[in-house]
């Protein structure tokens, strides 16, 4: 499938965080392992992850990228290693491609969005929350581990269409806590989640009449939450 802008825009990417490159601040935190927000991390673990699933098979793929409290829609929320488990590769994996990323202020959570395309013709959008292993007791000469803590796909009608490039955006460092107001009818059923730092909030749940529904927000500059990314899945009919 089409990777070609990605894998060029997430070399790009390696010097960037939402639009701009590191500051001399942001370069020593990196040098002493002082936690600093890297979208650029979370589009390489993704076009890995989709690489891995073409080498290896589409299930080997999540199992071995998911951490062992992964979460994923089935359309019931379970636990993806325990439903992974034993799970045979279909004979051609789905493909997939990030056009978005959002990213926490200390890069302890990033969330990618993008489109996915099956070899019948059938295509639909997805997300995957990544998180580091063992953030905040990384040494700086220790590689980075990225392991998806949620992942979900939806089917659509019209492909998504192929960005320029992949859109980044990282959260304000300056949060005060005031999230976005909750979609209407959430209930309780899901779980959610925040980056270390509180800048990211995500939500995967349900709502009274049985749809489910994923959202994301960002802190911003004055302290309040954006709401970055947003979508609801009907309940199943049968």
């Amino acid at each position: 499938m089409r990777l070609f802008a990605v894998v060029g825009i997430a070399l790009m990417l390696s010097s960037c965080a939402s639009g701009g490159g590191l500051n001399d601040r942001e370069r020593y935190n990196r040098v002493i392992g002082k936690p600093v927000a890297n979208p650029s991390a979370v589009v390489k673990a993704e076009l890995s992850f989709a690489r891995l699933a073409q080498e290896k098979g589409q299930w080997t793929a999540f199992r071995e990228t998911a951490a062992d409290d992964a979460i994923m829609f089935t359309p019931a929320l379970v636990n993806a290693q325990q439903w992974l488990k034993g799970k045979a590769d279909p004979a051609q994996a789905v493909d997939w491609q990030p056009h978005k990323i959002f990213m926490s202020c200390d890069g302890s959570i990033g969330v990618a969005t993008g489109a996915w395309q099956q070899e019948n013709g059938a295509t639909g959008h997805f997300t995957t929350i990544w998180h580091q292993d063992d953030f905040g007791n990384r040494r700086p000469s220790k590689d980075v581990s990225w392991k998806w803590i949620f992942d979900d796909g939806v089917p659509l009608t019209t492909p998504l269409a192929e960005p320029d490039y992949v859109e980044t955006e990282v959260a304000s460092c300056k949060s005060e806590g005031r999230a976005a107001t909750a979609p209407a009818g959430l209930t309780t059923k899901g779980k959610s989640g925040a980056s270390v730092d509180g800048s990211l909030l995500w939500n995967a749940a349900f709502t009274a009449d049985g749809s489910r529904i994923v959202f994301v927000d960002l802190a911003q500059a004055d302290g309040s939450f954006k709401r970055v990314h947003e979508y609801k899945v009907d309940a199943p009919t049968s």
